[in-house]
């Protein structure tokens, strides 16, 4: 791996590191951080066959699901602080060996419960993956190259987020659906192996760790989007009311106790910077917009007489315009303003997106490739200026806050969007792929909208 590689010397801020190690840190980064998004989406295609398997209902199944999110979303911002404690690197190690871990428990999990318990676990292995994911990048790649670095990671998030349930898919049609979760184990081994050796050591802050912040956080986090599922899958329920309730009364507590704070567990002081929040709130727009086309998706191509098969090979566009747009945006991102390059892809994502809501019941299959290829590439085409300038936002003190922010922003579109999926097929049973469909264009338009106003943003850092 060469001389640089395993140096514990502390890398200075936008310095990165040497050649070949940054290679092999860039590629213990993009491993841990696909196998962690994979694993929020490649088990959709398996709920049936795990119900089945422990004869439990179908609503039942999807706390496997619920599980691993929800612990995702509670952990992610205390476990960045964390790290801006006691050093990225550290975190996502111990993050990488936990979610490893767990992935055998999934994998032999002998019931649903067992299964739920252990997919807690690999949550928590997956926040400590995310927490710190964008923040080793910064300090991997030199300043100058830093769009670089965050394409190649946007592409490797976008293309994982949207690809899972084909992998499974492919998986499910030669195994068993334990292999979904243990095919992580030499993979994780191997992983683990390069980011013991390569991943950049990091200045670490010096402050006592914030207990009650975290206490507070988890707690309303947990809630309110306990509530939010509840609403989504099991009907709107009051105890689905009093979990959104309590969580919003704990939020405020929380807000309370942190906005006082110089380094507080949600990064207010962050969110005080116009050019960040702006990003943010583009970002959990667009991830919005993306997870209710992906959710609706199939069910508007099988009602138009496709196979489950054939759903699989239409919707693989999106995934690949993805690929193909990250990370030329990346570089495009260390040139021109996120708001310009932003704007135009969530623009095309949203006419992508309106396009398949308008699209006809006798239309071809090449009309939806062509209108699924527009969304990847739209999509792609904003994720990797947007993170660069989410990021270089912050200063290298704070980069752990904003990358757990980025992560949270992302988990937090998704869950939001799966959930208004569930609602609007609930309220509309007939035309609700249509509105989804029409919802997700709209909001790709706003998210547009938000991004294109930083070009009015006065910042020190670069829109």
């Amino acid at each position: 791996m060469g001389d640089s590689v395993g140096s514990r010397t502390t890398v200075e801020p936008g310095k990165g590191l040497p050649v070949p190690r940054r290679y092999w840190a860039i590629a213990a980064i993009v491993l841990a951080i696909t196998m962690s998004v994979l694993d929020s989406t490649i088990v959709n295609v398996a709920l049936p066959s795990m119900a089945r398997d422990f004869k439990v209902s179908d609503a039942a199944s999807i706390w496997v699901i619920n599980a691993y999110q929800i612990t995702i979303l509670m952990a992610l911002l205390p476990l960045a602080a964390l790290g801006e404690v006691v050093g990225y690197r550290r975190i996502s190690q111990c993050g990488l060996a936990v979610f490893t871990v767990a992935s055998l428990g999934c994998a032999l999990a002998p019931s649903l419960t067992a299964l739920s318990v252990a997919r807690v676990v690999q949550g928590l292995g997956a926040a400590g993956i995310m927490s710190v994911n964008s923040a080793l990048v910064r300090f991997t790649y030199p300043q100058r190259m830093l769009g670089r670095g965050i394409g190649i990671n946007a592409f490797s998030v976008a293309v994982a987020s949207a690809i899972g349930p084909t992998i499974a898919s492919a998986i499910l049609a030669v195994a068993h659906w334990r292999w979904l979760f243990a095919v992580n184990l030499p993979i994780g081994a191997c992983t683990f192996v390069i980011a013991l050796l390569a991943l950049p050591e990091t200045e670490r802050t010096r402050r006592p760790l914030n207990y009650g912040g975290v206490l507070l956080q988890a707690a309303s986090f947990g809630l309110i989007l306990g509530g939010i599922q509840s609403f989504a899958h099991d009907a709107m329920t009051g105890l689905g009311s009093a979990e959104i309730a309590a969580g919003c009364v704990l939020g405020a507590l929380l807000v309370r106790h942190e906005i006082v704070r110089a380094a507080p567990l949600i990064p207010f002081d962050l969110l005080r910077l116009r050019v960040f929040s702006l990003s943010v709130a583009t970002s959990i727009g667009s991830f919005m917009a993306q997870t209710v086309g992906l959710v609706a998706l199939p069910f508007a191509i099988q009602r138009l007489g496709h196979t489950a098969a054939e759903t699989g090979v239409l919707m693989t566009p999106w995934p690949v315009g993805v690929a193909l747009a990250a990370p030329l945006a990346g570089r495009l991102a260390d040139r021109y303003p996120a708001g310009i390059l932003c704007s135009i892809g969530l623009v095309a994502m949203g006419a992508a997106l309106a396009a398949l809501a308008l699209f006809p019941q006798h239309g071809t299959s090449g009309g939806l490739i062509w209108r699924m290829a527009l969304c990847g590439l739209g999509f792609g085409f904003f994720q990797s200026p947007n993170n660069r300038t989410l990021l270089s936002a912050a200063p290298y003190s704070r980069a752990g806050a904003a990358g757990g922010m980025l992560a949270t922003a992302r988990l937090l579109g998704q869950t939001l969007g799966a959930a208004g999926v569930a609602v609007v097929f609930r309220a509309f049973p007939g035309p609700g792929t249509t509105l989804a469909l029409g919802a997700a264009a709209a909001i790709s338009l706003v998210a547009a909208t938000v991004s294109a106003s930083r070009l009015l943003a006065r910042a020190a850092a670069p829109a």
